[in-house]
């Protein structure tokens, strides 16, 4: 591991990485090889996990589930590794861009929130940990999985801060994805201010 300051090759390597990584859609491909059909075409669109489970295949959406998570922590482990922890952030960083703007899909991905949570858990696996159980406490009490999501971003900043410093990488991290999370999740933010949003299990399709 480079210690010390990262060089802007390694940064910008990376960044490639995890961009790379991040943009593999395993919603879409998943689906399309089990013979579901086109996932963009279903429900809301979104090449989520949650999006999957409205083709009624549970173990598809756990797979996707795994994959979006999967290509953040190890977007994040591989720059650590071979390069820094500032370098690690950039790698998921560019994992959570790759997997809203997906190159191979004409820029249209994800809301992020399981990108998010194997980033963070690869990051600063107490902070993801603290995240993690942010969203289980928050779903379990209201029942609305976009609310957790959003709660959970929101303190994963302060989380991060709390544990490895304000001026982080981790910190920084958590932040910028906080951010996006939220801007990803305005509609659902608007529905859930105007009582709209469906709760878990309630079959909404705009999620």
């Amino acid at each position: 591991m480079i210690a010390g300051h990262t060089p802007m090759a390694a940064l910008l390597a990376s960044a490639v990485l995890g961009y790379l990584l991040g943009s593999i859609p395993f919603g879409v491909v998943i689906t399309s090889q089990a013979g579901v059909g086109d996932l963009r075409k279903v429900g809301s669109g979104n090449i989520g996990a949650t999006n999957v489970l409205r083709t009624g295949r549970r173990d598809l959406a756990l797979m996707t589930l795994a994959g979006d998570a999967g290509k953040g922590a190890v977007a994040v482990l591989l720059a650590g590794a071979i390069f820094s922890p500032v370098a690690a952030a950039v790698a998921g960083g560019a994992a959570f861009l790759g997997h809203l703007f997906p190159a191979w899909l004409g820029f249209r991905g994800g809301k992020g929130v399981a990108t998010f949570f194997g980033v963070m858990i690869a990051a600063a696996w107490p902070v993801g940990l603290a995240a993690g159980a942010t969203w289980i406490a928050v779903a379990a009490a209201f029942r609305y999985s976009s609310l957790a999501a959003l709660v959970a971003a929101a303190l994963a900043p302060i989380f991060a801060g709390l544990m490895r410093g304000w001026g982080s990488p981790q910190f920084w991290l958590a932040l910028g994805m906080a951010v996006l999370i939220f801007v990803r999740h305005r509609e659902n933010l608007e529905r859930l201010i105007e009582g709209k949003e469906s709760r878990i299990g309630g079959g909404n399709k705009t999620s």
